[in-house]
């Protein structure tokens, strides 16, 4: 099984009710053998064009444990779906977000050490008055 994020743009007529919707996705996603993750809805968005002559849709991101012959499966589907204007699956490199993860870390302890530094340097000007 291999991880993928799949990325799906609703009809913004389904804002209000998104479940069923949303409902038919993860059912074709376990169809085709894979397992949801994690879900992240970014709500209606403006479009950077015009997509089926709509200018707003409801971005859903889905991280996905799927088989490789799943996700042809999944696009073939996601593809005549009548509620999705568009997708996007894509295979994230995990080792270059565990490298970033890990500089962000590097970094926030080099600030919190120069944060211990400054309030050090406080305290003493405090004192020497």
């Amino acid at each position: 099984m291999n991880q993928y994020e799949i990325a799906v743009l609703y009809h913004p007529s389904l804002e209000v009710d998104l479940t069923k919707a949303e409902e038919r996705v993860k059912k074709i996603i376990s169809d085709a053998g894979g397992k949801i993750i994690a879900t992240d809805n970014w709500g209606k968005r403006k479009l950077a064009y015009p997509i089926k002559k709509e200018e707003h849709a409801v971005y859903v991101f889905y991280t996905v444990d799927l088989p490789s012959d799943g996700v042809k499966k999944v696009e073939t589907t996601l593809n005549i779906t009548d509620e999705v204007i568009r997708y996007l699956i894509v295979r994230p490199d995990l080792k270059a977000i565990a490298k970033a993860e890990a500089a962000k870390e590097e970094k926030a302890k080099k600030a919190a050490e120069r944060g211990n530094d400054d309030t050090s340097d406080e305290d003493k000007d405090e004192t020497e008055e």
